[in-house]
């Protein structure tokens, strides 16, 4: 049996003291532009030459930016700009990829409305990916996705702060909808699910798709309310949705991913944000607790993702540098393996907070 056939089946292969790799992925859209491209291109063209970096993890998750979906018309119930919807048959492209996970708590997941979200859960159920972030119901929305990968089981818990008008209810279909606010009780709900489920897996990352466009400093709040998902249990935090990267907190040994950037899409680029700009975060993960971070700096070119070569894959890496800093966390070049190794240059201080 294959190592990809042993993960998708989850066969118990693993003891937990053995390494694991775990490739995180930034907004992933496959709609519009990219959607085109695809009625010409096989299923593997976004990842560009990407692929051999994901196809040497064990795990594969990223923020699906979009509706995989045939069915549905542009979302009206209130006012929206962009509207992302990608064929069904570009399931493919997630398999080509290998993913084995996806966040749907973002504000893409219901922009052809309710009939094409339930397609997208069962398209994404048959090919065995398993999803978090939105469903048929509070419940469905709020729930764990569950992978065995060779006898690891890992917990994904997706929420967002974005499309409140989209929030699931005991009757009502939507999204995890969390504002970051401690104080607020869907707050406190979230922290309860992180505390009650810790011990039903062996790692629990929660992905956040949370505050406004652009800024390369954490919103007023996510510190703390970063800090206090991991104090509830959570393993990895890996938030997203202003289109750019920010630095990394290592805070009590785990990680916090502020903001992951854009992986791909067919944006146009701010030349002076970047939203081109992102990386590949591997997280590796040994006695159930993330040991090292190693980014790959990628940038989109013509609706890929691609490795950043030459000026501009240091120019990428220098930024990451820049803004890990202030959060007391180092980023050494290995020129060898073309990627940042991340670590807490101040473990003594791993449980102060950094940032606003």
């Amino acid at each position: 049996m294959s190592t990809t056939e042993r993960i998708k089946r989850g066969t118990p292969e693993q003891d937990v003291s053995e390494k694991l790799q775990l490739a995180l992925l930034g907004d992933c859209m496959l709609g519009r532009l990219v959607n085109e491209v695809l009625e010409g291109a096989p299923p593997e063209s976004p990842w560009g030459d990407t692929l051999p970096i994901l196809q040497s993890a064990d795990w594969r998750m990223c923020n699906l930016e979009c509706v995989i979906s045939d069915r549905g018309e542009p979302w009206s119930a209130h006012p929206k700009v962009f509207h992302f919807r990608s064929a069904a048959k570009n399931i493919a492209v997630l398999e080509a990829a290998q993913i084995n996970a996806v966040s749907l708590a973002n504000n893409h997941v219901l922009d052809y409305g309710y009939d094409a979200m339930f397609q997208m859960l069962e398209i994404l159920d048959r090919a065995g990916i398993v999803h978090s972030g939105a469903g048929k119901n509070l419940e469905e929305a709020s729930r764990l996705a569950i992978s065995n990968v060779r006898g690891i089981k890992l917990g994904l818990l997706a929420f967002t702060d974005n499309e409140p008008g989209w929030e699931a209810k005991a009757d009502q279909p939507g999204v995890f909808y969390v504002p970051v606010d401690l104080k607020d009780r869907r707050a406190q709900r979230l922290l309860e699910i992180v505390r009650t489920q810790r011990n039903a897996v062996d790692l629990l990352i929660v992905s956040g798709h949370w505050g406004s466009n652009w800024g390369y400093l954490p919103e007023e709040g996510h510190v703390a309310f970063a800090h206090a998902l991991i104090d509830a249990g959570a393993t990895v935090i890996f938030g997203h949705s202003c289109h750019v990267f920010r630095g990394i907190e290592i805070y009590k040994e785990r990680p916090i991913f502020y903001s992951a950037g854009n992986l791909v899409d067919d944006y146009a680029v701010d030349p002076i944000e970047r939203n081109d700009e992102s990386f590949i975060y591997v997280v590796e993960v040994q006695d159930r607790i993330p040991r090292g971070l190693r980014l790959y700096p990628t940038m989109i070119r013509r609706c890929q993702a691609r490795r950043a070569e030459g000026v501009y894959e240091m120019a990428i890496a220098q930024k990451m540098q820049r803004l890990c800093t202030p959060f007391g966390s180092t980023a050494n070049w290995d020129p060898g393996g073309r990627c940042l190794e991340i670590s807490s240059s101040t473990r003594e201080d791993a449980g102060k907070a950094a940032g606003p």
